[in-house]
C-alpha cells in the first residue's frame, strides 16, 4: 500500500459580494492533479448520495479535477455510518475521494451566480436533481448553455424526461423494484433487492461513459450537448439483456427470463468445511466435472449433451453440484476445479478482501492521511492505462473546510 499526502485545498470564502466574484472567477479550478487520462476535464459536481457521487469519482480517479457543490448543510451521506468526526461519515469518504468542495445555498441569487460562472470555466456539469427542480433553481440546460456553449450537461434523473414517470422521485430500490430486478433476484419467492446499491452504482458508470462519448463528440463538433441517463431506462436495458428471453421475437417465442440464472440452486455450495462458488459451463467443463465425480455417463444423456439441454435442465445439474461438493474440503475442490480449467473459489466474505493475497499483489489498496481523519484504507482504480501512472489522490472534502468555502448562503451550519 502506499501512502498518499493530502493535497491542501485553496481557501475560498465570500463574506461579501467582491469576495464571491473572487470565488466565482476562479474557473481554472486548478488543483495539482495533473496525471491520468482525463487530467484537464473540470467537473462540476451537483450529485448526491450514491450514483452520481461514484460517476464523478471514477472519473476524478481518472485525472479529472472534480468541484463537488454541496449545500449548506452538507451532502447527506457525510452522516451515514460512524465516523471519527461529525459530518465525515465512512461512505462520504469512499465516494468523494480525489474531489474538491464548496457549499452553495442555490435558492439564492448569489450561490446561483458562482455555479453559473464555476461552469462557464467547466467541460463537465452533471447533476442527479429532478429535471422540475433545476428548472426552479434557473439551472436547465439553456442556462447552463448559455454559461459555458462547450459545456457537456449530464443529468442523472430517475425516470426519462419524456415519460409519465418523469417527476417522480427515485432511489435504488425503488428502481430496482421497477425495472423487475428486485422479482428477478426474488424468483419463485417475493421480491427482494441486491443487498449493494446495484442501480446507483451501475447508472452512475452509465453516466461516466455517456458523459466521455460528449466529450468525445465535442471534440468534433466544438459545442457541448445536454445527455440524459435516465435510472429506469438503463436499468431495464441492464436486466433485460438476458432476462428478455422469448420477448426479444415479435411476436414472443417464449416466457421471459433466463433459466440458469433463475434457478434456486444457483449458489454457492456447501463443501466439508465451507463454501465455494464454481461455474460449469462448457461442453468441456461438464464431461471434466462428470468424470471427476465418477458419473461419465452422464455425459451420453440426451438432457444434457449440449448447452441447449443443460439449460434446460440447469436445477438437475446445480442439484448435482450441490450433492456432490460436501464430500470433500473447500481447498481440496478448488484445487481439482483448477487443474480441470473449470472457475472456482472459495467464498469470501467483505473483511476478508483486505487480507486477499492477490489484491494486495496488485497493490488494490492505497492508504491516504486526511487532515481531520487520519489514515484511511481505500479501493484504488480498478482499471490502469499503460501511459498514465494511477493519479494519486486527495482525501475526501473536509466539512470545516468546505463550510469555508461556502458562498450564497446565510446558514453554513453543519447538520445533525
Amino acid at each position: 500500500m502506499r501512502t498518499v499526502p493530502h493535497a491542501t485545498d485553496r481557501t475560498w470564502s465570500s463574506s461579501d459580494d467582491q469576495q464571491t466574484r473572487q470565488v466565482a472567477s476562479e474557473t481554472e479550478l486548478v488543483t495539482g492533479q495533473a496525471d491520468g487520462p482525463l487530467a484537464g476535464v473540470k467537473v462540476v459536481d451537483l450529485t448526491t448520495t450514491f450514483m452520481g457521487p461514484y460517476c464523478t469519482l471514477m472519473m476524478a480517479r481518472m485525472g479529472a479535477d472534480v468541484l463537488k457543490v454541496e449545500a449548506p448543510g452538507g451532502d447527506i451521506l457525510r452522516y451515514v455510518g460512524d465516523g471519527r468526526n461529525p459530518a465525515m461519515g465512512p461512505i462520504f469518504l469512499n465516494s468523494n475521494h480525489g474531489k474538491r468542495s464548496i457549499a452553495l445555498d442555490l435558492k439564492r441569487g448569489e450561490g446561483r451566480e458562482v455555479l453559473l460562472r464555476l461552469v462557464a470555466g467547466s467541460d463537465v456539469f452533471v447533476t442527479n436533481m429532478r429535471p422540475d427542480a433545476l428548472w426552479r433553481l434557473g439551472l436547465g440546460y439553456a442556462d447552463i448553455d448559455t454559461a459555458n456553449p462547450r459545456c457537456v450537461y449530464c443529468t442523472l434523473p430517475g425516470f426519462g424526461s419524456r415519460g409519465p414517470y418523469r417527476d417522480y422521485a427515485a432511489y435504488d430500490d425503488v428502481i430496482q423494484a421497477v425495472s423487475g430486478i428486485a422479482a428477478v433476484q426474488g424468483g419463485s419467492d417475493a421480491p427482494s433487492y441486491v443487498r449493494t446499491p446495484i442501480a446507483d452504482k451501475t447508472v452512475g458508470l452509465m453516466g461516466m461513459g455517456t458523459i466521455l462519448a460528449a466529450l468525445y463528440q465535442r471534440e468534433q463538433t466544438g459545442r457541448g450537448q445536454a445527455v440524459e441517463v435516465p435510472m429506469f431506462e438503463s436499468m431495464t436495458a441492464f436486466s433485460l439483456l438476458e432476462q428478455q428471453g422469448g420477448h426479444v421475437f415479435d411476436p414472443p417465442t417464449g416466457p421471459v427470463g433466463y433459466s440458469r440464472t433463475a434457478s434456486p440452486y444457483r449458489r454457492p455450495y456447501r463443501t466439508a468445511d465451507g463454501y465455494l462458488g464454481v461455474v460449469i459451463y462448457t461442453d468441456r467443463q461438464w464431461l471434466s466435472f462428470f468424470d471427476l465425480i465418477g458419473r461419465p455417463e452422464l455425459a451420453t444423456e440426451p438432457r444434457f449433451r449440449t448447452i441447449t439441454e443443460r439449460t434446460e435442465n440447469i436445477d438437475e445439474l446445480y442439484q448435482l453440484i450441490e450433492a456432490e461438493l460436501p464430500a470433500r474440503s473447500t481447498e481440496d475442490w478448488a484445487a481439482d476445479f483448477e487443474a480441470l480449467g473449470i472457475p472456482a473459489v472459495p467464498v469470501q466474505g467483505v473483511a476478508e478482501l483486505f487480507h486477499d493475497e492477490h489484491l494486495r499483489a496488485v497493490d488494490f489498496f492505497e492508504q491516504i492521511d486526511h487532515p481531520s481523519e487520519g489514515r484511511l484504507t481505500l479501493a484504488r482504480l480498478p482499471m490502469s492505462f499503460s501511459t498514465n501512472p494511477q493519479p494519486q489522490q486527495r482525501p475526501a472534502p473536509g466539512w470545516a473546510s468546505t463550510v469555508r468555502r461556502c458562498c450564497g448562503s446565510s446558514d453554513t451550519r453543519p447538520r445533525t
